[in-house]
C-alpha cells in the first residue's frame, strides 16, 4: 500500500472482531484497514493506527481553539444590535468576495459599503 493511499474501512460485528483481534490489530498496525465495530447493527466503536487517533486528537484540538476564537468575537460585539451586526457581516462578506473576484480576474474590486 502506498503511503498516500488511505486504508479502507471494514465493517464488523463485536463477536468477530473478539475472534480475529489479533489479526485486526496487524492489519490496521501496516494501515491496510480501520475497522468499525458493531453490536446489534449499530456502529460503537473502532479499531484505528495509533497515527490516525493522534490525527483525531489534532483535529479536535484545533477545533476547540476555533471556537474559542469565535466565543471571543461574538463577546466582542455582545452590546451591537443584532441587525447592525447583521449588515456589517453582509457588508463584509460582499467585500471579501469582490477581493476574491478581483484576484481571480487581476481587476481592482469596486465595492460599494
Amino acid at each position: 500500500m502506498h503511503a498516500h493511499q488511505q486504508p479502507m474501512t471494514q465493517t464488523i460485528s463485536a463477536s468477530e472482531a473478539r475472534q480475529q483481534f489479533s489479526r485486526l490489530l496487524n492489519q490496521v498496525f501496516r494501515r491496510e484497514t480501520r475497522v468499525l465495530i458493531e453490536r446489534s447493527g449499530i456502529p460503537v466503536a473502532a479499531i484505528v493506527s495509533a497515527e490516525d487517533a493522534a490525527r483525531l486528537e489534532e483535529y479536535d484540538s484545533e477545533r476547540q481553539a476555533d471556537f474559542a476564537i469565535l466565543d471571543e468575537v461574538q463577546d466582542a460585539f455582545d452590546d451591537v444590535p443584532a441587525d447592525e451586526l447583521e449588515q456589517e457581516v453582509t457588508r463584509a462578506i460582499r467585500r471579501a468576495r469582490a477581493r476574491l473576484a478581483a484576484k481571480r480576474t487581476g481587476l481592482r474590486p469596486s465595492v460599494s459599503s
